[in-house]
């Protein structure tokens, strides 16, 4: 998937409430939907999973204007042009790669 379908879908964001609890409860520290919103802005695809039901879903890393690096995993519902955020979380550095795209080994 391209992530100018992902874009198309930003102006109708919904979080799950699985969400938004990340969001509250993030260990380094809580994560407000402005953010969000800024790191899918300047967001790319780093994972994607076409298995996931009921719609494939994507890690995208992105930053906040701040330069916090936030993952999201999302869904895009390309006919209703909606964008269902699952989770939420800045990504420990203990567990990721120093650019935040891949896993440490």
């Amino acid at each position: 998937m391209d992530y100018a379908e992902i874009r198309r879908c930003l102006v109708n964001c919904r979080f799950t409430d699985h969400a938004r609890r990340e969001m509250e409860t993030e260990s380094l520290g809580s994560l407000h939907t402005e953010e969000i919103l800024q790191a899918l802005d300047s967001g790319e695809i780093i994972e994607e999973y076409p298995e996931d039901k009921p719609y494939p879903s994507f890690l995208l890393l992105g930053r906040t204007v701040a330069g916090r690096p936030i993952h999201i995993v999302c869904a895009p519902v390309l006919p209703e042009e909606r964008l269902l955020i699952i989770t939420t979380y800045q990504p420990d550095p203990n567990r990721w790669e120093p650019d935040f795209r891949g896993r440490k080994r």
